[in-house]
């Protein structure tokens, strides 16, 4: 059992506000600004008010802040996901030799994430304990369990944060591939059996096909996710009012994850490049469709080699995305390269093409988010940089918090 989050005593807060301020502001300004906090924290003043409601808002909840937070920093941002939001994993790149290379990874990846999915399930996962200063606590690790259930709905001023549990609707066994901007039901659970990794590479085979016919090729619809909070919910609100959009949308929205089967990038391989894809895919005319950036998990195999996870960042921290990511890249590397049929393969049904009606207002948007994406993608300055000199155990050595040091490096950097 994890103890409730504590409301600190209003005059230790005041105390430790004053601390930080004196370090950022000019003295007279400080002198100024601690006549106010004592105003505000003296008897019968604002101060003891607002420490009463959060006081009686902790009794009510575990984490007192945790929905300030989860608003402030994520829901209420109007601003598009890629690059402004959403982090990606990039993994060691890969040497495909073919498209059934390709596909053969990404069966492996999605039967690491069924495993993962059954501890959660289970509530098998291991419990994570705190390091450093606090080392050995025990950590809440309720922010695992939105990895595969939960999804960010669209709304013209605040998102919602869905959690796709209920005892009504059954759990979701299927995931989206998307391959060539076009997005596929594709069941890991048939008849009660788990499909096999072989099962798996045969189905990504039938999607793989499936994505290369012209005649069925449908609008980008994906991309509408790229676009800002508010625009994206107008969007969404007009295809709601077709069955079929919003039989799609349902199917995307409880899927377990996302998993997309990228073309190749067209650009060189080095870290940089690498980081550009993973955040924006490469604009609207590469990889930038391929996308649904509302799901937290997004699992990205690129033909090229080009690898790596996309996560919506308001289900869980940095942290829950990386221990996922790490056991999964463990399983791929321990699983064995090959692959056993099921003697079902061929009496498996195909997976399901999404389908659209994309009314003249969906063209529009569309069109508009493919723009705004390319604007993203050509103003995003970035270079990725590997510092060799030391790392955080000569930080940690020196008694200072290696993200407190990185917070004041990158501060610094911005001031000169």
């Amino acid at each position: 059992e994890v103890p409730k989050l504590p409301v600190p005593p209003l005059q230790q807060t005041l105390r430790m506000y004053l601390q930080c301020m004196k370090h950022l502001v000019p003295e007279e300004q400080f002198k100024k600004t601690k006549v106010i906090v004592e105003q505000f924290g003296s008897a019968g003043g604002l101060g003891e008010s607002l420490q009463q409601m959060l006081e009686e808002r902790s009794e009510k909840t575990m984490n007192w802040v945790f929905n300030y937070w989860l608003d402030d920093m994520y829901l209420n941002n109007r601003l598009a996901l890629p690059v402004n939001s959403s982090p990606a994993i990039i993994f060691a790149r890969q040497y495909f030799k073919d498209v059934n290379d390709q596909l053969r990874f990404a069966a492996n990846l999605i039967s690491g994430v069924q495993d993962y999915k059954a501890l959660l399930d289970t509530h098998a996962l291991p419990t994570d304990f705190s390091r450093g200063q606090l080392s050995g606590h025990p950590l809440c690790m309720k922010q695992y369990y939105g990895l595969f259930s939960s999804y960010r709905l669209p709304g013209r001023t605040k998102d919602t944060l869905v959690a796709q549990k209920s005892n009504v609707m059954p759990e979701p066994e299927h995931i989206i591939v998307a391959c060539n901007n076009q997005f596929f039901v594709l069941d890991v659970v048939i008849n009660f059996r788990r499909l096999s990794e072989g099962d798996l590479f045969t189905q990504l085979q039938k999607i793989a096909k499936m994505a290369e016919n012209e005649e069925e090729m449908l609008p980008p619809i994906g991309l509408l996710t790229t676009d800002g909070r508010t625009e994206w919910a107008e969007a969404r609100m007009i295809l709601m009012k077709d069955s079929t959009n919003r039989d799609s949308l349902d199917m995307i929205e409880r899927c377990i994850c996302l998993v997309c089967l990228d073309g190749p990038s067209g650009v060189e391989l080095n870290n940089t490049n690498m980081a550009f894809q993973m955040l924006h895919g490469g604009g609207y005319h590469k990889n930038g469709a391929n996308r649904w950036y509302d799901k937290p998990m997004q699992f990205v195999v690129g033909r090229d080699g080009l690898c790596g996870t996309v996560c919506e960042h308001s289900p869980f921290d940095g942290i829950v995305m990386v221990q996922c990511t790490e056991y999964l890249l463990k399983h791929m590397k321990e699983s064995s390269k090959k692959l056993v049929r099921a003697d079902s393969v061929s009496e498996l049904p195909a997976p399901r093409r999404l389908r659209w009606k994309c009314s003249p207002d969906i063209q529009t948007h569309l069109a508009s988010a493919a723009e705004k994406l390319q604007r993203v993608v050509e103003n995003l300055d970035f270079i990725a940089y590997k510092f060799e000199h030391y790392g955080k155990e000569f930080i940690k050595k020196q008694k200072v918090s290696p993200d407190a040091y990185i917070q004041v490096a990158l501060q610094l950097a911005f001031y000169r």
